[in-house]
């Protein structure tokens, strides 16, 4: 990792070799998690926006020069990354707001169907560049199924601990793919601790969010890319869904490459989004504090029902670094979004990966948006993982009898 100088912790400041610490800051425990620190002007010899525009690579690894990793040939044949970006100009219309130019950064469409492919991607090199013989995560299913499906293309052992009450579709990609699955008796923060536990007594390679200061830098690809498609001329606004907090600390990171590399003349506004029923973070944002209250979670974007987030303190400066703030939004508003993504763009989202676009909802509605902003919607993940919440977001399909005259009663 010649472009990697050291690693630097969130909390107190310290600075490390890369052989210094492996996962968190040794002075301040669990709680010190890392930021990984870069040699930029070595990055500009590698990479240039100029290069990337010949180069034909599709996949997160076109940045490879700003990525903590070795050897790209050890990575998944799978192809993670360069997610389409779509304008959504029905779906601004649909909000009163025509002269919206609207995006939609629709990463459902990687391998596992989200976008925590981009870190187990990373994860996945970084593990087997140390030898290990097993990978373990723990996770409300998303970053499991993505670890286990990248994982599986190249026959690498992992251990997954999702909490029982997962969606069905997410324990059978599990399944599917071959990884070794518990389901554990508790919620995602008992499973979590539980694979902590693991990794330290088995020794396996530990992808747990936030814990693994690789897995923002997977994470922030989305927003290279974003910046990319876009011409390097930033958006406004990025909406993104928050649980963890590990996605908009990765995309706050992605925006400080760029501007220490100088692609960038001014930053997004980032905003958090959060479920009402996982909201530790705004709660935090609202009181002015990074000190974290933890509260049980009741949400049914399962995907970012977290009560103690594990990224706290990046999630938190990536908002706050750019002058961005956090949004709030009720499970009805985000089935509601759930439906306009689909009525109006056709792109189908689980409910944590339509929450950012019912943060937008939220504001165009309150007359926070301006109405004539570049703004991007990040997509998280896709509706197919989580059927059942889908069906709540409509109204359910008429059951008729095969003849003509029953359609014609049920048709307006």
């Amino acid at each position: 990792m010649n472009q990697v100088i050291g690693l630097q912790c969130v909390r107190c400041g310290r600075h490390y070799r890369v052989d210094e610490a492996a996962y968190t800051c040794p002075a301040c425990g669990d709680q010190g998690i890392l930021d990984v620190l870069y040699d930029y002007d070595g990055v500009r010899k590698r990479l240039s926006r100029e290069g990337l525009a010949r180069n034909p690579e599709r996949t997160i690894w076109r940045y490879a020069p700003l990525l903590p990793v070795e050897e790209v040939r050890r990575a998944s044949p799978l192809n993670v990354g360069w997610t389409p970006l779509y304008r959504a100009s029905r779906l601004a219309d649909s909000l009163g707001l025509p002269g919206l130019e609207l995006w939609l950064k629709d990463d459902g469409r990687n391998p596992s169907a989200s976008l925590k492919d981009r870190a187990s991607a990373v994860a996945l090199v970084r593990a087997r560049e140390e030898g290990a013989e097993v990978i373990a995560a723990a996770s409300t299913g998303n970053a499991a199924s993505s670890l286990a499906c990248l994982c599986a293309s190249v026959g690498q052992r992992c251990v997954i601990f999702v909490p029982e009450q997962a969606p069905p579709a997410k324990v059978a990609q599990l399944l599917i793919f071959g990884a070794r699955v518990f389901l554990v008796r508790g919620s995602y923060d008992q499973a979590f601790d539980l694979c902590m536990e693991a990794c330290r007594t088995y020794g396996w390679y530990n992808r747990n969010t936030a814990v693994n200061p690789y897995l923002s830098e997977g994470k922030k690809t989305v927003i290279l890319e974003v910046c990319e498609q876009l011409r390097w001329e930033a958006p406004d606004l990025v909406f993104v869904p928050v649980g963890d907090g590990c996605i908009i600390g990765g995309v706050g990171k992605g925006l400080r490459d760029l501007q220490a590399l100088g692609w960038l003349e001014r930053l997004p506004r980032l905003i958090g989004v959060q479920a009402e029923g996982s909201s530790v973070l705004a709660r935090a944002w609202v009181r002015g504090t990074e000190e974290i209250v933890p509260v049980p979670p009741t949400t049914l974007a399962d995907s970012i029902s977290v009560a103690q987030p594990r990224d706290a303190l990046k999630a938190l400066r990536a908002v706050r670094d750019t002058g961005g703030e956090y949004v709030v939004v009720s499970d009805g508003e985000i089935l509601e979004a759930m439906r306009l993504l689909g009525q109006t763009q056709g792109v189908f989202a689980e409910p944590a990966g339509a929450t950012g676009l019912a943060g937008l909802v939220r504001m165009a509605r309150e007359g926070r948006l301006r109405g004539d902003e570049r703004v991007v919607v990040l997509v998280t993940g896709n509706g197919l993982k989580d059927v059942a919440s889908a069906l709540k977001a409509v109204p359910p399909a008429p059951a008729i009898e095969p003849t003509l005259e029953a359609l014609r009663s049920r048709l307006p």
